[in-house]
């Protein structure tokens, strides 16, 4: 009964022969803001649950990095500390959630908008199963974006604070939408990468996905 709760099913056009297979997804949004530590706590939750590590940001640069059409149009979105469009972010997740062999999906830094959420489920068809948000006081995420010097180009302090306005404005109602359905549990996103790992664990050991 429990799996059957937490369950979401996806479609994915993965052909055998001429026969399409119907693949049941779990999928965990984790939501926080720039410096929060979610790519971090991604990382660690795949290893240790088993889950598969989709990152928004990380398929945005990849697109980014590459030849395609939107390429130029997200590196000058990102740079300007604004929101890429939601139909070629979810595109770049859908895309990349029915690559997967994995059905425990963890969505990293998505959705960042009601627009975004709501593309989403209008494209994928499906709303999460869970929702983690990573809070974290924003003098410390500032610390932390410019600390981390992975020479990104939204890692300065002029972009990052666009940045925690953008997700001030926009992410805190998505957070709240699925508040309302009883899908986010909030982390106290300070302390080191272990202590707040701790607090994480419980979580994900819980669930029978």
């Amino acid at each position: 009964m429990f799996e059957e709760l937490f369950m979401t099913e996806i479609v994915k056009l993965a052909k055998v022969g001429d026969a399409s297979k119907l693949r049941t997804y779990f999928i965990t949004f984790v939501l926080g803001g720039p410096g929060s530590g979610k790519g971090t706590q991604c990382a660690k939750i795949a290893e240790t649950f088993g889950f598969t590590h989709l990152s928004a940001g990380d398929l945005l640069r990849n697109e980014m990095s590459s030849d395609s059409e939107n390429g130029v149009m997200i590196h000058d979105t990102i740079r300007e500390g604004r929101i890429v469009p939601s139909e070629v972010t979810v595109s770049l997740i859908h895309k990349a959630i029915v690559s997967s062999e994995n059905h425990k999906i963890l969505i990293d830094g998505f959705p960042r908008s009601d627009e975004n959420r709501i593309a989403f489920e209008r494209i994928v068809g499906a709303e999460p199963d869970l929702v983690v948000f990573f809070d974290c006081p924003e003098e410390e995420m500032v610390k932390r974006v410019l600390c981390r010097n992975q020479g990104r180009i939204d890692d300065n302090i002029e972009t990052v604070k666009k940045r925690l306005k953008v997700f001030n404005e926009l992410n805190l109602p998505v957070i709240n939408h699925y508040s309302g359905k009883g899908k986010v549990h909030k982390v106290n996103a300070v302390g080191t990468m272990e202590e707040v790992f701790e607090k994480v664990r419980p979580i994900f050991a819980a669930l029978r996905c």
